[in-house]
């Protein structure tokens, strides 16, 4: 699918009424490989290669309006503009969906998981390193060596949650990352885009998510833009995958709980 210049990469899986998940900055839409398989005996999953990452092209701006407004777009090339939908958004997807959301309309329900835009302190486990080095040289044991101390560092809480699938995953989509969403993402928005949104909204984090401290964001944060919020335990930012079980049932149950406002 293209809006004006820009051809963004959707995949299809499954029946039922649409359920798009949005993945996080550097990443693509296998973000969402410990969810699509059990998500989609209910639901037609949508998801994306975001303007800017995986198999996807640059949005025609290097902005958030313009990466929202091509994926939108896309989406209602796909769906129709006024279909229903469930939306799902992870890290800075879930600032993304949040806006789509607000501008399109027509979604029962909205789920973000560890979204990004919320404009309050981050909290770092240790620094990240650059693995550019180790790729130009082809230099494959460092550079899976360094990604999966970024993926202890930045992403996933306990060692065992970094297995091969997650150091390959988190690989190829560093590696395909054009769109860099690190200031966008900390500059807020977040609040602003919730308020303008009609659907029932579910915020998830994991404990021990290092965008945020959830403990402390997540009550005020759902009570000033009238939503639930679940913090889950022993996991880290990629709590869906992490947490695959929980999330996948606690999105379920949350999205089976009937439709909302949906203009």
């Amino acid at each position: 699918m293209a809006s004006g210049g820009c051809q963004v990469t959707w995949r299809q899986f499954g029946k039922g009424e649409p359920l798009v998940l949005l993945h996080g900055g550097h990443g693509n839409w296998l973000h969402w490989a410990a969810n699509i398989e059990r998500l989609s005996t209910q639901y037609t999953i949508l998801v994306p290669d975001l303007p800017g990452y995986g198999g996807s092209d640059m949005p025609a701006e290097a902005s958030l309006a313009s990466l929202v407004e091509a994926t939108a777009d896309t989406l209602n090339q796909l769906v129709g503009a006024a279909t229903p939908i469930a939306l799902s958004g992870f890290s800075f997807g879930g600032l993304v969906a949040a806006n789509v959301a607000a501008g399109r309309g027509h979604v029962s329900r909205l789920v973000l998981i560890g979204p990004a835009g919320h404009g309050t302190a981050r909290r770092p486990r240790g620094e990240l390193r650059n693995w550019r080095d180790a790729l130009q040289t082809e230099d494959t044991e460092s550079l899976r060596t360094i990604m999966r101390h970024n993926l202890k560092q930045h992403m996933l809480y306990e060692p065992a949650a970094i297995d091969a699938l997650a150091v390959r995953i988190h690989t190829d989509a560093c590696l395909r990352t054009r769109f860099r969403s690190k200031e966008i993402s900390r500059a807020g928005g977040l609040p602003d885009a919730l308020l303008r949104n009609w659907a029932p909204v579910l915020l998830v984090w994991g404990e021990h998510d290092v965008t945020a401290d959830p403990a402390a964001l997540a009550p005020g944060l759902a009570a000033g833009v009238g939503c639930q919020s679940v913090v889950l335990g022993g996991v880290g930012h990629w709590a869906q995958y992490e947490g695959a079980d929980q999330i996948n049932q606690l999105m379920l149950d949350f999205l089976a709980a009937g439709t909302g406002n949906t203009q």
